[in-house]
């Protein structure tokens, strides 16, 4: 799947949100981080969605700033897949991305050549 605005760096795709009972989604378009462990989301969509807050955790940004953000859980597909994460209630100045448990739990990966998100063949096992 060739990413949309896959430039500079930078890759975006679109993914499908659910409540974790799948009775709620909603489509967005975020940045793909492999950088990130965890999906960020506006907080809105995630309301909206009837995902719940579980938590807070606190964040290092990439500027070494600590920040503090509510955690829940929901799921997330793309390219067909269909996995549970966790979901970040990003603020309004917060960046939109898919993490990389998401990716993981997707089984997708970011080829860093072509910049296209493709199935892994296996999933790594200890």
């Amino acid at each position: 799947m060739k990413l949309k605005g896959a430039h500079m760096g930078h890759t975006h795709t679109k993914v499908r949100l659910y409540s974790l009972n799948l009775s709620a989604h909603e489509d967005v378009e975020l940045l793909v981080d492999t950088g990130s462990t965890y999906t960020w989301v506006f907080k809105e969509i995630l309301e909206r969605l009837g995902i719940k807050s579980e938590r807070e955790r606190d964040f290092r940004t990439i500027e070494s700033k600590f920040i503090r953000r509510a955690i829940g859980m929901g799921v997330v597909e793309c390219m067909g897949e269909r996995a549970p994460t966790v979901l970040v209630f990003a603020e309004d100045k917060d960046v939109k991305v898919l993490g990389v448990h998401a990716l993981e739990g997707l089984g997708l990966e970011v080829d860093p050549t072509t910049k296209e998100l493709k199935r892994v063949k296996a999933v790594l096992a200890v």
